[in-house]
C-alpha cells in the first residue's frame, strides 16, 4: 500500500465521522436540554454505566465530568450486576451508554438503574432498545455508518458518543458558571493548574546574589560565580537600582578599562524588569518571553526579595 492510500483511509476515516458529527448536531433537541437539566438539578452525583467501547467512552466522560465541577463516577455493567450496583444512591443520577440498548448485560441491568437512581439517562444508537425503553430520556447516538472499512467495529458510534458527553459536559460547566479559577482547584498538579493558580513565590531561587552600589569589580565578580543565574542585583540601602550580568563584565573588559576603579554601578544595567512576590507565574514568564530575559527581579512591596528564573518555570510547565 502507498502512503497515499494510507492518506486517503484516514481522510475517509474523518469524512464519515465528521458526517456523522454533524446528524448529531442536528438532533440536539429538548431532550438533551432536560438530561442536562436533570443532572445539573441533582442532589447527588452522576453514574455513568457502560460495556465494552462505551465503557471506554464512559469512563473519559467521567473524567472530563470531575474535573469541570460535576460529580460523577463510573460503573461497569458487567461488575454492577454481580455486586456494585450498590454505589447507586437514591438521589443519584445514571446515564447509561450503549449502541445497541440490547447487550445482555446492560438488558438484565436497565430496571435496577432505573429502580435505584432518582432518573435514568440511556444514550444508544438504538431507540427501540430494552435501554431506550427503560429510560427517562434517551440520547439519540445512532450512526448510519461506521467508519470502519466493514463497517463493524465501534468508531463512528463512540466519537458520536464522546462527542454528545463532551456537549453535555460543557454545558453543565456554563449552568455551575465553572470558570478558570475552579478548574485550577481539581488540576494543581498539571500545567494547567500551575498556569491558572501559581505565584511567582513559588518558584523562587534559593539564591539571591546583591551588590552595593559601590562595591568593586571583584565582588561584582564572586557574587555572579556564586550563583547559577549569571545576574546579581545592584542596590542602594536596600533598593533596586540595576543589575549586572555576566555579560555585562564581557562588555567592560572588552572596553580595556581600569578595572581597578570601575564600581557596580559604572556598568550595571539601570532600571531592571521586576514583579511581585504574588504575582502570577505566567505573568512573570510573560514578561521574561516579551524582553528576551533569562531572570526576573522578584520583589516584595518594591524591595529586593528573590530571583525567579526562565528555566525554573518551563520545568514546572509555566508558560
Amino acid at each position: 500500500m502507498e502512503r497515499t492510500d494510507i492518506i486517503s483511509i484516514a481522510k475517509s476515516t474523518l469524512e464519515i465521522e465528521i458526517s456523522e458529527l454533524e446528524k448529531l448536531k442536528n438532533r440536539i433537541d429538548e431532550d438533551f436540554a432536560k438530561a442536562v437539566e436533570i443532572i445539573h438539578s441533582a442532589k447527588g452525583k452522576l453514574i455513568v454505566v457502560g460495556i465494552g467501547k462505551s465503557a471506554h467512552v464512559g469512563n473519559k466522560i467521567v473524567a472530563t465530568l470531575n474535573s469541570t465541577g460535576t460529580p460523577s463516577q463510573f460503573l461497569h455493567a458487567s461488575e454492577a450486576i454481580h455486586g456494585d450496583l450498590g454505589v447507586i444512591q437514591k438521589q443519584d443520577v445514571v446515564l447509561c451508554i450503549s449502541n445497541s440498548g440490547n447487550s445482555p448485560e446492560i438488558a438484565n441491568l436497565v430496571p435496577f438503574l432505573k429502580d435505584y437512581s432518582s432518573a435514568l439517562i440511556g444514550m444508544t444508537g438504538n431507540k427501540k432498545s430494552k435501554l431506550a425503553e427503560f429510560s427517562e430520556i434517551v440520547l439519540d447516538t445512532h450512526v448510519d455508518v461506521e467508519a470502519c472499512p466493514n463497517k463493524l467495529a465501534p468508531t463512528s458510534s463512540t466519537t458520536i458518543q464522546m462527542a454528545l458527553g463532551d456537549a453535555m459536559a460543557v454545558a453543565l460547566m456554563e449552568l455551575n458558571d465553572f470558570r478558570e479559577n475552579d478548574f485550577a482547584k481539581f488540576h494543581p498538579g498539571g500545567s494547567l493548574g500551575k498556569n491558572l493558580v501559581s505565584k511567582v513565590d513559588q518558584f523562587l531561587s534559593p539564591q539571591k546574589p546583591q551588590v552595593e552600589e559601590n562595591a568593586p569589580v571583584r565582588d561584582v565578580i564572586i557574587s555572579i560565580s556564586a550563583s547559577s543565574h549569571g545576574i546579581t542585583v545592584v542596590t542602594h540601602d536596600e533598593k533596586i537600582i540595576g543589575v549586572i550580568t555576566d555579560g555585562d563584565l564581557r562588555r567592560m573588559l572588552m572596553k580595556g578599562d581600569d578595572i581597578a576603579k570601575v564600581q557596580a554601578r559604572d556598568i550595571m544595567s539601570a532600571h531592571p524588569k521586576t514583579i511581585e512576590r504574588d504575582t502570577l507565574a505566567k505573568d512573570a514568564m510573560k514578561i521574561l518571553k516579551e524582553n528576551n530575559i533569562g531572570q526576573l527581579i522578584v520583589t516584595e512591596n518594591g524591595t529586593y526579595f528573590g530571583i525567579i528564573d526562565l528555566h525554573k518555570l518551563l520545568d514546572e510547565g509555566i508558560n
